[in-house]
């Protein structure tokens, strides 16, 4: 795990799920994603839209041209447990992993864009890569 992950992470369960660093406010998970080929546990901090009792994630790697690791590890092993912000404290849940099909991918892709910018402009440096865009629900 990275520094800033690891920063973002203690941020993150120190605060009651609320993270001011990169401007992620209460709009961060935790996925405890299984590595494909180690089985080991991986913990990803993500940027998450909340929609009723399931979020959307998605696998933009800040505009990088390669998917992130935890997008193959996901769909490899798509029950997962995630740490979520939840009545003042962090919560961890069991949920299943879903990815979004080509026919709600554009509006999805819009509700990142809408949320922040940044999503748009990730687009100008990943050299025509769709971003993959998961959605999780409790198990």
């Amino acid at each position: 795990m990275t520094d800033f992950n690891e920063m973002i992470i203690n941020e993150f369960r120190e605060n009651n799920g609320h993270v001011e660093t990169a401007g992620f406010g209460d709009n961060l998970v935790v996925l405890h994603s299984i590595g494909a080929k180690s089985g080991d546990i991986r913990l990803n901090p993500l940027f998450a839209l909340s929609e009723n009792d399931s979020w959307l994630i998605v696998g933009s790697a800040a505009g990088a041209v390669k998917h992130p690791a935890w997008v193959h590890n996901l769909r490899a092993n798509p029950r997962i447990e995630m740490e979520i912000p939840a009545d003042g404290k962090v919560a961890t849940i069991t949920v299943d992993v879903t990815e979004v099909g080509d026919d709600e991918w554009d509006a999805d892709w819009k509700k990142f864009t809408d949320a922040s910018s940044g999503f748009a402009d990730y687009t100008k440096t990943a050299e025509g890569r769709k971003f993959p865009i998961f959605r999780i629900t409790r198990a």
